[in-house]
């Protein structure tokens, strides 16, 4: 245990009466005394107001020294309670005494932010800095503190809230794999079957062709083996004839027993048709496939739909719900906008799809610039980023700044969106009567993603299948 430390008093008294300061008051030259002394010891010079250390001339009145006359009364008080106190008693903590002056550390330098004694606060070090107690530089301290463990705790629940997310983000990629998984397993077990049943189907026509074929032949060859036993009978009854050693032989006709044979030949057509069956096979199967095969020139984004939004499996639907979904909250995520877009981004070329409005009584149809806000409720119209038409309270209009109402001779069931990224136009149809709705002839600078708002549930919106052909090139 550290000895008892003193508290030395020097500092603290009056040069003139060599005692505790009593209203003590500075001079410029920053030496102190007693008021009551200095005004005694400048009455007893006349008019000379000098400093009674350095005798330099004060010409401003002396200022009052709160700060120490604090210390002083504390000085007097500590010193009434270390006389009372046993001998050998610690009365003061080291860690709270100035390592040079051995005072203990009562102030606080705001210039230099560190805590000082009385004998600091009146050396060159920290002459004329604005200090204040040690008690309110804690009190400051500790504010400072809670404020910092207040904004900290804010920080690590908002850490605590992102690694919430990511974990979800994990738990949703695992959904999303399994999704993919399952789809691929199904669309391929499609084609397998497919395959396999046009590879049975033709296996079983060359089994058909074979017997059929071979058939033929077989019944060829029986009657050509008629042929040969009626031969052979013929000729044997000659050889015995031909035996015979009398007059007889004369009177044998051959060519009457020879007959007439018909010699079976061959019909055209008798084997089987190789070529069809391995020429261009591939091709074959995958001309045949295309019956099977579906192709939609707009694939929807999963990543980009809205929480309250289904999609169907294939990508191709969207219809609105009442439960929001828990999906991650990533950038490309229109929230709280019931919106979707298409998977793939155009900026070049010319491009057309249709959508099945059926029934629903809200939607929008068109497309959106890459750089929209997906984080905010916005209006479908042109300043925004989209170029689309939309269908509300049984009115049809052209998101354009202001709106445009169209007036449309019948309700479309589908709308037919034709988009030319090098013209900038984009133009609406209803495929059924080949009407024109709207064009919006705008620059595109960005690239433009299909686009898609539902705001019921009665039906979804769905993007149609297109018919998709192969060709083989014509040579003149």
């Amino acid at each position: 245990m550290a000895g008892r430390l003193s508290l030395p008093e020097e500092d603290l008294t009056c040069p003139i009466c060599c005692t505790i300061f009593r209203e003590p008051v500075v001079l410029k030259c920053t030496h102190s005394f007693c008021a009551a002394c200095l005004q005694q010891y400048w009455a007893a010079k006349g008019r000379r107001r000098d400093c009674p250390l350095c005798r330099a001339q004060s010409v401003d009145e002396p200022v009052p020294s709160l700060t120490l006359r604090n210390l002083c009364e504390s000085c007097v008080q500590e010193e009434s309670h270390r006389a009372e106190e046993p001998e050998g008693e610690l009365y003061c903590d080291p860690g709270e005494m100035c390592p040079v002056h051995r005072e203990k550390l009562k102030l606080y330098c705001l210039v230099d932010k560190e805590p000082i004694c009385v004998v600091c606060h009146t050396s060159r070090k920290h002459k004329q800095h604005d200090c204040c107690p040690v008690s309110e530089a804690v009190l400051d301290a500790k504010e400072k503190m809670k404020l910092a463990i207040s904004c900290l705790q804010e920080k690590r629940e908002a850490f605590d809230r992102m690694k919430k997310d990511c974990e979800d983000t994990v738990a949703h990629i695992q959904v999303q794999a399994r999704f993919v998984e399952r789809r691929t397993h199904e669309e391929f077990e499609k084609l397998h079957n497919f395959l396999r049943e046009e590879e049975d189907s033709r296996m079983e026509a060359l089994r058909r062709e074979e017997e059929q074929k071979a058939g033929q032949m077989r019944q060829m060859i029986e009657e050509i083996e008629k042929n040969i036993s009626s031969v052979s009978d013929t000729i044997r009854a000659l050889e015995e004839e031909m035996a015979l050693e009398d007059i007889s032989v004369l009177q044998v006709n051959p060519y009457t027993r020879m007959g007439i044979c018909a010699y079976p030949v061959m019909a055209p057509g008798a084997l089987i048709d190789v070529a069809s069956y391995v020429g261009s096979l591939t091709f074959q199967v995958w001309e045949k496939m295309q019956k099977m095969a579906k192709y939609t020139p707009v694939t929807l984004d999963p990543n980009t739909a809205a929480p309250w939004l289904l999609l169907s499996d294939d990508l191709t639907a969207v219809r609105d719900s009442d439960d929001k979904q828990r999906l991650p909250n990533n950038p490309e995520r229109f929230d709280p906008d019931t919106a979707v877009l298409g998977r793939v981004g155009l900026a070049s070329g010319k491009h057309a799809w249709e959508v099945n409005v059926g029934d629903n009584t809200a939607w929008v149809v068109g497309v959106a610039k890459e750089s929209i806000k997906r984080k905010e409720k916005v209006s479908s119209v042109l300043s925004n980023g989209y170029l689309c038409v939309y269908f509300y309270h049984k009115m049809y209009f052209a998101g354009t700044s202001p709106l445009t109402r169209l007036n449309l001779k019948r309700n479309p069931q589908r709308i037919r969106v034709q988009l030319d990224c090098d013209k900038g136009k984009v133009s609406f149809y209803d495929p059924h009567s080949n009407a024109h709705i709207y064009t919006f002839k705008h620059g595109l600078t960005e690239a433009v993603f299909p686009y898609l708002w539902v705001g019921c549930q009665k039906c979804p919106l769905t993007v149609e299948p297109v018919e998709v052909s192969l060709k083989v090139p014509e040579f003149c």
